[in-house]
């Protein structure tokens, strides 16, 4: 018998990477946004915290049924 399992996390992520100096928070928020949505940030980043959302499986041909939680993506950040 073959299943499919669907587990969902939430995973907290950490970078360090260098603030051109003389920016206000407003630039430094750009920046920061600027550097991940390039891509350059993606391999500075670790993992330090995964936290179990939910799992669900689908069995053969069967209709999945789960309750879903979904977590807003933002790119507000604390300064």
């Amino acid at each position: 018998m073959k299943a499919i399992v669907t587990v969902v996390e939430k995973i907290s992520s950490e970078a360090h990477i260098d603030i051109p100096e003389g920016l206000a928070e407003l630039g430094i928020r750009q920046h920061v946004v600027d550097h991940y949505n390039s891509g350059e940030m993606l391999p500075l980043l670790n993992i330090f915290h995964v936290d179990f959302e939910s799992i669900s499986v689908h069995i053969g041909k069967k209709l999945r049924l789960s309750q879903t939680k979904y977590v807003k993506l933002t790119t507000e950040m604390p300064v």
